[in-house]
């Protein structure tokens, strides 16, 4: 695949946002459905991950699917 063909694929992360705190969020790399490759992910990011499904509703609202630029 060449260098072109990589920058126009879009990237997207499922990003969790703090109900209290606006500055707060947390965000995965994620296909355009939202699945996350949960393998791919560090430790404490897999943590982080299932932590914030855990507390939908609660201390996180419901995650949002965006399209990012990756660098």
């Amino acid at each position: 695949m060449g260098s072109a063909s990589r920058q126009s694929e879009t990237h997207y992360e499922i990003r969790f946002q703090s109900l209290f705190n606006e500055g707060r969020a947390l965000s995965f790399p994620c296909d355009a459905e939202g699945h996350v490759l949960f393998d791919e992910l560090s430790d404490r990011a897999r943590h982080n991950y299932l932590y914030a499904r855990a507390v939908v509703g609660r201390e996180y609202a419901a995650p949002a699917i965006l399209a990012c630029d990756l660098h």
